[in-house]
């Protein structure tokens, strides 16, 4: 559903940040994807969504190039970005204005996922806390029924009990014809939610695996003595562990090469 192959792209200043990358994503998965700040992940949703041009290379959005802008691939594409300005209307009246972008939109379903996120139709967007402007595009976007939904940075500004709220909408609107791409530092907030874990560093790809994958191939080895840290070590139990992705996301990033020599020994037996 999205193919990215040998995409090359400079921002205006000269520097280089993505050289050659590849991605493919596909439908009936809720994608994670990580990294530092600066590695990259902004730049590379704005590139799927057609807001950002590669400078050479593919980028493929439901068969087509992602910056052609096609009005057929737009009406499945919604991205919650994590900063954004509303307009000073209610939330009904937001709604009316902008689902007619999207010929899928369910207004049945956002009132009630309204109702589930504690949101009065008639609220102005002004007067709603940020936290309670993230829950609206989220609903607004999972009622758009778009094909493929990117959230960048979902969890900032929600309380506990939201963030919980989030995790059971999320999980319960993903079916096999849709992709969810989630990006964020919080690991925490979504280790539940997430079926593959996509790493970003310095404009590259350097881990790409699915739960399922990691929790075989992979477990926690507790560290000996007072200032000894745990680490990721290879999984011969021949049982599934479970993984703290915060703690797998800071191995990745020390070592990678490491890491995914791990799945390749895996897969050579």
């Amino acid at each position: 559903m999205i193919e990215l192959k040998h995409l090359n792209f400079t921002y205006s200043k000269g520097k280089r940040l993505f050289n050659d990358l590849d991605l493919s994503l596909q439908p009936g998965t809720i994608y994670g994807l990580l990294g530092r700040n600066g590695a990259g992940k902004s730049t590379l949703l704005k590139q799927i969504c057609g807001m950002l041009y590669p400078d050479s290379g593919e980028c493929k959005v439901l068969g087509f190039e992602a910056g052609e802008r096609l009005p057929n691939v737009l009406q499945d594409i919604y991205l919650v970005p994590e900063e954004f300005e509303l307009p000073e209307i209610s939330l009904k009246k937001y709604a009316k204005m902008n689902a007619v972008f999207y010929p899928k939109f369910d207004p049945g379903m956002l009132s009630n996922l309204l109702k589930e996120f504690e949101l009065r139709e008639e609220e102005k967007l002004s007067q709603l806390s940020y936290g309670q402007k993230k829950k609206f595009l989220i609903a607004f976007a999972l009622a758009t029924n778009a094909r493929i939904l990117i959230l960048d940075e979902p969890t900032n500004g929600l309380d506990i009990p939201s963030k919980s709220q989030f995790r059971k909408i999320i999980a319960s609107r993903l079916d096999e014809n849709r992709i969810l791409v989630i990006s964020t530092h919080q690991v925490r907030d979504l280790e539940n939610l997430i079926d593959t874990i996509v790493v970003l560093e310095e404009g590259k790809i350097i881990f790409n695996r699915n739960v399922a994958e990691i929790s075989k191939n992979l477990t926690i080895e507790k560290g000996t003595g007072i200032e000894s840290q745990p680490g990721i070590v290879k999984n011969t139990s021949g049982e599934e562990t479970k993984i703290d992705f915060e703690l797998l996301f800071n191995e990745v990033i020390k070592n990678s090469e490491r890491i995914n020599e791990i799945f390749s020994n895996y897969i050579d037996k």
